[in-house]
């Protein structure tokens, strides 16, 4: 008898992610991705301003990106095909928190669990970030971090588009459809997928299915009647060129949520988005006026040379925000037994999509999780109403 694929719902990062594991953990495995856009004209993947960083406030969230660094250094060997190595530049130039009066303690609090946790990252006070960044206007700021190694930026698209062709290349099948529902019994209670239902009718048996369809995410948990706390957010990224000269610039935080860093000849940047619920029907329209308002004054009073600064391009994207607690929610739901869930990122799933991506199919494959233990993202801690609140989102 064939053996049932695993079927999995979005073809983004994470989606690809868990399929390359999957068979690379198990060569041969049947696993069906099933992705609607496979221009991801939408996908967070696509859009994502793609960058990595170890400076969270969470111990967990640390050990994914320690994981995601380690494979994006190796990513030439890791996902080459055949001759094509792909290269998706990394830059390892370092985030640069910075913290007035009002965040000093957070940052001090933060710094205690990164070093703890063997992060590279250096406290600066005013004296040591203006010799170091003389372009920054320091007035107003007591304390800044700064990654030292391990954190940077880098193609994501390209990172997307590589561990799909190595899935590919390991047997995975994409299918371009969507997917609109589950056929799934029951027995004591717990709810079972037997099936994943297309638009056009077709349906496809499965062994397990895993939810990575990204900003969408909550509609195919409703499919199981699972509420998922996971919306999509817009947020804004405007390509900018200024004649100042910004040497060693890492990639700044700033107090207001606003985030720069260099790109090309030029910067990108963006902010922080707001709290509630937008939902991902919100159409993906550039939020121009933010730049005019608060982006460009923001950034103005922060980099003197930026009075003179220019949009040169822009586009919108979603985070798929968990609202819940701002962290990823990785595994399975007691309320179903092979139904698998990977979403909710809330702005660093592109950095996090290898370790969890390993993470879920050791999961699917030997009922554990092997080399990472990321049961703290579990569905436990909503189901207690126990928050594990990331700080640190960007």
């Amino acid at each position: 008898m064939q053996e049932l694929p695993i079927v999995i719902v979005g073809g983004g990062a994470i989606g690809s992610a868990i399929a390359y594991f999957l068979t690379l953990q198990k060569p041969g495995l049947p696993v069906l991705v099933i992705e609607r856009d496979p221009s991801y004209a939408q996908a967070s993947s696509a859009l994502s301003a793609s960058s990595i960083r170890q400076q969270f406030s969470t111990a967990i969230n640390i050990a994914l990106s320690q994981f995601g660094i380690g494979f994006l250094r190796n990513l030439k060997t890791e996902l080459a095909v055949g001759s094509d190595q792909p290269d998706i530049g990394l830059v390892e130039d370092g985030y640069l928190y910075l913290a007035t009066q009002a965040g000093e303690a957070v940052l001090r609090d933060n710094h205690a669990l990164q070093r703890a946790h063997d992060v590279d990252v250096a406290l600066l006070d005013p004296e040591a970030l203006k010799a170091r960044f003389p372009w920054l206007n320091v007035d107003d700021i007591v304390l800044g971090s700064l990654g030292l190694s391990a954190e940077g930026w880098f193609d994501g698209y390209l990172l997307m588009q590589s561990l799909k062709a190595k899935a590919v290349s390991q047997g995975v099948k994409y299918l371009r459809a969507e997917a609109v529902g589950v056929a799934h019994s029951r027995h004591d209670g717990v709810a079972h997928v037997e099936a994943v239902l297309l638009a056009d009718g077709t349906r496809i048996a499965c062994r397990a299915m895993v939810n990575a369809a990204g900003a969408w995410a909550k509609p195919v948990a409703g499919w199981l009647d699972i509420d998922l706390p996971v919306h999509g957010k817009r947020r804004t990224v405007f390509n900018l060129s200024s004649p100042a000269k910004l040497p060693r610039c890492p990639l700044l935080i700033d107090p207001s949520g606003i985030w720069l860093r260099p790109e090309g000849h030029g910067f990108i940047a963006g902010f922080c988005p707001e709290e509630g619920d937008d939902g991902n029907d919100i159409p993906l329209d550039v939020e121009h006026d933010a730049f005019e308002n608060f982006l460009w004054p923001t950034l103005a009073e922060r980099i003197p040379g930026f009075e003179a600064l220019r949009v040169e391009s822009a586009w919108a994207g979603y985070y798929e925000m968990n609202l819940f607690d701002h962290n990823a929610i990785i595994g399975l739901h007691p309320s179903c037994d092979n139904a698998y869930f990977a979403n909710g990122f809330s702005g660093h799933g592109l950095q996090q999509s290898p370790a969890a991506g390993r993470a879920i199919a050791e999961l699917v494959l030997t009922g554990r999780y092997q080399t990472l233990d990321v049961s703290p993202l579990g569905w436990e801690r909503l189901l207690r109403n126990e928050p594990l609140l990331e700080k640190c989102i960007i």
